[in-house]
This record gives structure tokens, C-alpha cells and sequence, in this order.
């Protein structure tokens, strides 16, 4: 079965660049990307060769045979694998909001529909909302009407958006809000819900919403004792 999951790549900001013509070559198109800042310490950096800690966040839904194939040519082509270099890593998505919103997510990448992963027995879910930016608040509404607790903004850039019209009939802005929401798997599709009805596709926000498993937490525990 070929599982979809969603890939996180981190890269030197310079490097930006190189990498997302090798994601498109690789049919994984439909990316967000935000800037972030590495922590390494100077003598970390002087070992490991680097002059710089701004990174580039690359984040995309991909099936496994395309992160076997973008996990090749990210050690090949951007040598990914030299330590100080960049990481990527796969998480598995547990569920998906809609079917235009997967065939959006999965644009040029062999795919079936019914093919959705999900890790059995985890309590707590990450669900993943990427809406066009400054609708994070009717995002959060949605989601708190439906019982969710809060959740973390991220700014960023999205790349592919072009290709929405022929999923959902509709142009996409390229600046995107990514809401992080951590919720009990029980409350998931509620929220996933309500989400995809006050700010979904048929809204200004045109929010797409997926989850992903979470094995372990710390933090939680007022929340656990609701």
C-alpha cells in the first residue's frame, strides 16, 4: 500500500533554491515553506563547516515511493546526508479532510483513493490546518466550537497553489497560515469538521485540514485530567 505521509525537510535558507525545483521533478509540487533559525552553538557550526544558522522549513504531503524517490535525490543532489547539511524525515497522516483537499495534497503522485495511513491506538492526534493568511482566527473558532483547546500559528510561503483551481475551482493565495492543533483522537473528525464547514474551501479562510498520529506528549496533563 502506498501510504501518504507528510515530509519535513530542513535545509540551509540558501539552498532553497536547489530544492524545490527537485521536489516538483519529484512530483511532490504542493509545498509550504517558512524561515527558521538554527540553534547550533559557533563551535557547532566552525565543526560542522557552516557559516549560518537561517534555515528554510519545507513542509509536503508525500506517498512513499515519492519519499523514496525525493530521499535519493536529496542525498545526491543536495548531499543531504553530509552532517551540517540539512535533515528530512517522514510523519504518517492519520486521516485527511475531504477528497479534494488529498487530491490536492497528492497532485501528480499515484495514489488511491481509501489509501490514508493511520497508526493505530494513539490518544492524542496533530491535526495540520493551511489556510490563506489572516484567517487564522476563523480557523481557531471553527476548531474551538468543536472543543478544541488553542493552537500555534506559523507563517509561511505556499508553493503549487496553482494547481487548486482544478481541485477545488478556486485560486489559492501563496501566503498561507499553518495552525498546529493538538487534540484528543476522539474529538479529531468533530474538529476536522467544523473546520472544513466554517473555514473551508467555501470560505475566505479556503482551509485545508489533515492529522497526524502522536505516539508520546509532555505538557498535556491538565488536559488529560479534562
Amino acid at each position: 500500500m502506498n501510504e501518504l505521509y507528510w515530509c519535513i525537510s530542513i535545509l540551509d535558507r540558501k539552498r532553497l533554491p536547489e530544492a524545490l525545483p527537485l521536489y516538483e521533478e519529484n512530483h511532490a509540487s504542493v509545498n509550504v515553506v517558512t524561515l527558521g533559525h538554527g540553534t547550533a552553538t559557533n563551535e557547532t557550526l566552525d565543526y560542522l563547516g557552516l557559516d549560518e544558522t537561517e534555515k528554510a522549513v519545507i513542509l509536503t504531503c508525500v506517498t512513499r515511493s515519492v519519499w523514496v524517490s525525493l530521499k535519493k535525490d536529496l542525498e545526491r543532489r543536495l548531499r543531504i546526508d553530509v552532517p551540517g547539511t540539512g535533515i528530512a524525515f517522514i510523519i504518517p497522516v492519520s486521516s485527511m479532510g475531504g477528497q479534494p483537499a488529498l487530491d490536492f495534497l497528492t497532485d501528480g503522485q499515484s495514489f488511491e483513493k481509501g489509501e490514508v495511513s493511520e497508526m493505530k491506538g494513539t490518544q492524542r492526534e496533530l491535526l495540520v490546518v493551511i489556510s490563506n493568511q489572516g484567517y487564522n482566527e476563523t480557523v481557531m473558532d471553527a476548531a474551538r466550537a468543536a472543543g478544541a483547546a488553542g493552537g500555534t500559528v506559523i507563517h509561511a510561503r505556499g508553493t503549487g497553489m496553482e494547481s487548486a483551481e482544478k481541485f477545488f475551482g478556486v485560486s489559492l493565495a501563496s501566503e498561507k497560515d499553518v495552525i498546529l492543533i493538538v487534540t484528543a483522537t476522539k474529538d479529531r473528525n468533530t474538529i476536522m469538521e467544523s473546520i472544513m464547514k466554517n473555514a473551508g474551501m467555501d470560505t475566505r479562510a479556503k482551509a485545508i485540514v489533515f492529522s497526524l498520529p502522536i505516539s508520546e506528549t509532555a505538557g498535556l496533563r491538565l488536559l488529560d485530567t479534562d
